[in-house]
């Protein structure tokens, strides 16, 4: 899943620098490189990336809640008193 995802930023940022740089002469085909590059970077290549980064993980332990705020406020108290 991790090569699928650089593939696909690979391709989507050569689309983009493709499209610059035919601009002048195809704007046409130029607007759809980019439009297409930028899809792909923030539509597939984003998601996919967020889902490999986040497998195994539990979401409850980055989510702020009551519970959570109480973890973090014990650990600067622990963290203060051994300095």
């Amino acid at each position: 899943m991790y090569t699928i995802t650089v593939l696909i930023v690979l391709g989507s940022l050569a689309s983009i620098v493709y499209g610059f740089t035919i601009l002048d002469e195809e704007p046409n085909l130029a607007n759809k490189c980019i439009g297409g590059g930028t899809v792909g970077l923030f539509l597939i290549a984003m998601p996919l990336f967020l889902i490999v980064a986040s497998k195994g993980k539990n979401i409850k332990d980055y989510m702020l809640n009551e519970e959570n705020i109480r973890k973090m406020r014990g650990k600067e108290r622990k963290k203060s008193e051994n300095q």
